[in-house]
């Protein structure tokens, strides 16, 4: 049973936007931190944006001022908006989450792959020029 599900990538032109979405309707964990990575062939795994149940997000350098990521106001959905897209954004995006069924506050932010256990199949982008 699939606990992360992404949709929504595609193929847009540079300077375009997309949004990717991520099914996590079945995450069963109250407090959390999810995030977007992508990889792109023959690269590592890269960190793009992370949030946790208390809203707090953080950005990768590369794509700070162009992507936001958020959720549905619960962790049902999240998302990843991408605007302004460049070429070098082209890469399979994946979602990912790590949780725990009680903390006391909400978890740090993290863009290291091994901070997260759960992860999605991942969904294309390809950002033409």
């Amino acid at each position: 049973q699939e606990q992360l599900v992404e949709s929504g990538g595609g193929s847009v032109q540079t300077g375009g936007s997309l949004r990717v979405s991520c099914d996590a309707s079945k995450f069963p964990y109250s407090f959390y931190r999810m995030a977007w990575f992508r990889q792109a062939p023959g690269k590592e795994r890269e960190g793009v944006a992370s949030i946790n149940n208390g809203g707090t997000t953080i950005y990768s350098d590369s794509v700070k001022g162009r992507f936001t990521i958020s959720t549905d106001g619960g962790k049902n959905t999240l998302y990843l908006q991408m605007d302004n897209l460049k070429p070098e954004d082209s890469a399979m995006y994946y979602c990912a989450a790590n949780g725990w069924r009680l903390l006391a506050r909400s978890p740090p932010l993290q863009l290291a792959p091994g901070y997260y256990n759960t992860w999605g199949q991942g969904t294309r982008v390809t950002v033409s020029s």
